[in-house]
């Protein structure tokens, strides 16, 4: 495994734990899922060289990227009480 491909996943870690912290709802997670899985694809894919395999990389990896950011969205809504104090219950 190159050095770059090596430097790829470690950044892809990093940013994908990042990412998991945050409590957007679907739609946003899947679109910072689809640019995270594309930019990691991409460089994965160039460290072969080839141009057509750094597009196949972005694509797989947008498409991937994209599910895992849905299917990750915590199920919290909020709710308020009386007083207008906010609650969590699970969607």
């Amino acid at each position: 495994m190159g050095m770059t491909v090596k430097k790829a996943i470690i950044i892809t870690v990093a940013l994908l734990t990042l990412g998991a912290c945050s409590e957007y709802n679907r739609r946003d997670r899947a679109l910072v899922g689809g640019g995270l899985g594309a930019a990691t694809g991409a460089a994965i894919g160039a460290a072969s060289g080839d141009v057509g395999t750094a597009f196949a990389g972005a694509g797989i990896g947008a498409l991937a990227g994209g599910l895992l950011g849905a299917a990750t969205t915590p199920r919290r809504c909020v709710g308020y009480d009386n007083y207008g104090r906010a609650y969590y219950y699970r969607c």
